[in-house]
């Protein structure tokens, strides 16, 4: 089992920047592949980056490539998103995910593990 803590939204301008930080507990966390969706009012979420359980391996939509970094820390079971030139359109509810399956995290989009979701708003 996988629990999972968002921390750092808030309220930002446009072109500003925020950290978003993920404290997992459970024993197995450093065997599962991490990631972030997000779900903006009204929308669908969408996925958004993704780290595997190694960190040598990432990905990311491409509507925040260049400007999105995960990482990850597995001796103190973290995983972080550095938002840089944040945009209006990046305004939502940020999860963090977990799954020990890559491709049903990136692909599928259905991982086994959830977060409660941190709000990041970006005015214009």
């Amino acid at each position: 089992q996988v629990q999972l803590v968002e921390s750092g939204g808030g309220l930002v301008q446009a072109g500003g920047s925020l950290r978003l930080s993920c404290a997992a507990s459970g024993r197995t966390f450093s065997s599962y592949a991490m990631g972030w969706f997000r779900q903006a009012s009204g929308k669908e979420r969408e996925f958004v980056a993704a780290i595997d359980w190694s960190g040598r391996s990432t990905y990311y939509a491409d509507s925040v490539k260049g400007r999105f970094t995960i990482s990850r820390d597995n001796a103190k079971n973290t995983v972080n998103l550095q938002m840089n030139s944040l945009k209006p359109e990046d305004t939502a509810v940020y999860y963090c995910a977990a799954d020990p399956v890559w491709a049903r995290l990136v692909r599928a989009g259905t991982p086994d593990y959830w977060g409660r979701g941190t709000q990041v708003t970006v005015s214009s």
